[in-house]
Formats: C-alpha cells, structure tokens, sequence
C-alpha cells in the first residue's frame, strides 16, 4: 500500500497546500494520486473546504472527505457539538484501502496535530501506526517549530512510523528566525512550500510545485512499503 499521511506540529501550519503541492508534484510525474481527509471541521455553505481546496490547486484523480462538521474544532469535539457521529478509524482504513486499489498514492491529511482526538478512542497517531507508511510533518518555519517537530517526531518513531519534514509556509523575505528554522529543523526535510501559494492560480501551482520538494521524492512516496 502507497500510502502518504499528512500531519502537522499543529493547527494552521499548512497542511492543506502542502497536501495539494505533494498532489501536483506526484500527479506531474504521471502517477495517480487520491486525496482523503477523514474529518473536515468548520465545513459551512459557501466556505471552501480543504478537500474543495485540493481540488482546485492540483486536481487529483479523487479527492474527497469522510464527516464534515460546521464546528471549527478537533474532530470528535466538533462530532459531539453537532450531534453527528465522530469518524470511526475503521471507516478510514477501509476508504484507504478502497483507494489504494485504484491510485499510485494516497494521501491522507489529518486534522490539527498528531495527538489530536479525531474520534472515539483514536487519535491520528493511532491512524499513521495502522497505515504503517510514510508520514509528512508540515511546520511552519516560526520559533517554537523545532520543538514541536521534534515531539512530532519522536511520537511518530516510537509508533514505528518513518517521517520526513516539510516547512509549510516560507516566506517571500526571511529573517533570522525563518533562516534559524530552516537550518536547525529536526528530521528529514522533503520539501519547502512557499507562503501564499494557496492563492496562486491553479496552472502557476501545479507547475512549480515538483521544484518545492526533494529530487526523487515522488518516486519514493510511491513505492510500497
């Protein structure tokens, strides 16, 4: 199984865009890539969502999400505000399995951190350790991000779960905080994703995002374990 998850040092860190560029960059080397988010919070009308983000930057062969809650919150807090039921972890790793089938890759984004609850009993830790494939940290590259990283890590290590790392949002002019995280950054880097590339038009993104990432990174995200 060709698996890649998602995940972040936390909320806000650009796990979205990053999960779009690792589409188009894998999707430019002629593979097909599927998108899962298992638990979409603050879904409401008119407001695009991430997967409706994916979409548009990259243009998967699939992408789609399994619950949605109009709740901005972790996932089974945001199930129990709404009164709808929490995402089950078995539900997910059937619909990854269901994807793998039929795509090269597929990548799952989580929501929030890796410890956050994402349903009853399971967190998307719990997620990447039955997945057993590579897993993505996204950080931004502010003061606090090599502890995080770091911590990030190491959970996932002691799960069993080889990790690479990729700054989720550069900026245009970096100061020496920005320079400091990019030098000192635990883990192994795979890429660097620019600030504001959400906003790009689609065809610009698409076409830059292979050059973002490592040399041979799509065809190793692609191999089985």
């Amino acid at each position: 199984m060709a698996v890649l998850l998602v995940t972040g040092t936390d909320a806000a860190v650009g796990k979205t865009v990053v999960t779009a560029a690792v589409a188009a960059a894998v999707g430019a080397s002629g593979a097909s890539v599927a998108v899962l988010k298992p638990a979409q919070t603050g879904a409401r009308p008119g407001r695009e969502s991430d997967v409706d983000t994916v979409r548009r930057l990259a243009a998967p062969a699939h992408a789609r999400s399994l619950a949605e809650y109009s709740e901005q919150l972790p996932p089974l807090a945001a199930a129990r505000a709404t009164g709808k039921p929490p995402v089950a972890l078995d539900d997910v790793l059937l619909a990854v399995e269901e994807l793998d089938a039929e795509h090269d890759l597929v990548v799952v984004e989580g929501t929030g951190g890796l410890l956050v609850p994402m349903g009853d009993g399971w967190t998307t830790a719990d997620l990447a350790q039955q997945l057993g494939g590579l897993a993505l940290v996204v950080a931004r590259p502010e003061l606090g991000a090599i502890n995080h990283t770091a911590l990030t890590l190491e959970a996932l290590s002691h799960r069993g779960c080889p990790a690479y790392v990729v700054i989720g949002a550069w900026p245009v002019a970096p100061d020496a905080v920005h320079r400091m995280v990019l030098a000192d950054l635990p883990g192994t880097r795979a890429g660097v994703v620019p600030d504001g590339a959400v906003g790009w038009p689609p065809e610009r993104f698409r076409r830059a995002a292979p050059s973002w990432f490592a040399p041979g990174f799509a065809a190793a995200v692609t191999v089985e374990p």
